[in-house]
């Protein structure tokens, strides 16, 4: 199958040596925006990386050229890597499936091990044939709970500003699920509390950590209540549609997905519809550590209902 390979990766990284053993062939380097604090937009020496719906908007990124490559058709797949949700974004505003395995499955790109691989890809087929190659795994074998998945919906997590643009179509992609069987609501009251400031202290190297693992551990005990009630946790991807090449201005495009670095849970982006402007909107979907097996089940669950 071919396979496309994010720029800086390279064929000698942990994925791609096992997606070639199984037998994919890269066929190019994507692009990744350059110049940009959050490498979410931006130029490449190429020029802007555009997306393939409008091409007056960004793909989102750092995966970027991954996530356009496949919305345009000219690979089935492609490699990501996601620190802060640079797989979610890009298959958010371009219309396909990303995977963030959870943090530490695989060795991490960076020092603070917020950065997780995983695929950007057009089925939950290959998505998932992808994820067991990554993971050495069978996910459609492991043992599911019986019905509906339980599920919890958080338009803002308790801190991020999310545009009713995004938000809308999410919630009715969710709501899909729901009457379709795929999963049934719980009732929580998860609030996270903003992991903008641990994340950047984490990632800012050796320094005073001890305010960023104390909100770490907060955070992480919300999530560990909720998903003792609830199978998958289930956001928008963003707060805002696609924005423009000269950037989001002071808009935060990781404000729903950097937290799921920080607490390491897989998480994915689903296509959840369009934005009124005809952008693609993404679904988000956050389980428990090590069930990537039960966002596999959601994904097919919505594949299936966008084809129906």
């Amino acid at each position: 199958m071919p396979l496309g390979v994010k720029a800086g990766e390279g064929v000698d990284s942990t994925q791609v040596r096992r997606l070639v053993a199984a037998g994919c062939i890269p066929i190019g380097a994507t692009a990744v925006p350059r110049g940009t604090p959050w490498q979410t937009w931006g130029h490449t020496d190429r020029g802007p990386t555009t997306n393939p719906w409008r091409a007056d908007r960004t793909p989102g990124g750092s995966s970027a050229g991954s996530a356009a490559a496949v919305a345009a058709g000219l690979v089935p797949l492609a490699t990501g890597t996601d620190g802060a949700g640079s797989i979610r974004i890009p298959a958010a505003w371009c219309g396909i499936v990303g995977v963030k395995v959870t943090n530490g499955r695989l060795p991490a790109r960076d020092a603070a091990g917020l950065n997780a691989p995983g695929p950007l890809a057009r089925t939950s087929a290959d998505a998932a044939a992808y994820l067991d190659v990554l993971l050495g795994t069978r996910l459609a074998d492991h043992p599911q709970p019986g019905g509906p998945l339980r599920a919890a919906w958080s338009a803002t997590l308790g801190y991020a500003e999310v545009d009713p643009a995004v938000a809308g179509p999410a919630r009715a992609a969710a709501d899909r699920l729901a009457a379709a069987g795929v999963i049934r609501w719980v009732a929580h009251d998860l609030a996270l509390a903003d992991p903008a400031p641990a994340w950047r202290a984490l990632r800012a190297g050796p320094g005073d950590r001890a305010a960023a693992e104390t909100l770490r551990a907060g955070n992480d005990r919300r999530l560990a209540r909720l998903f003792a009630a609830a199978d998958v946790l289930l956001t928008p991807t963003t707060g805002d549609p696609a924005h423009g090449h000269a950037g989001p201005g002071e808009r935060m495009s990781v404000a729903l997905t950097w937290a799921f670095n920080l607490s390491g849970h897989p998480a994915a982006s689903v296509p959840a519809g369009f934005a009124p402007d005809g952008t693609p909107v993404g679904l988000q979907l956050v389980a428990r550590h090590h069930h990537e097996h039960l966002l596999v089940r959601v994904i097919k669950g919505s594949t299936a209902l966008s084809s129906a």
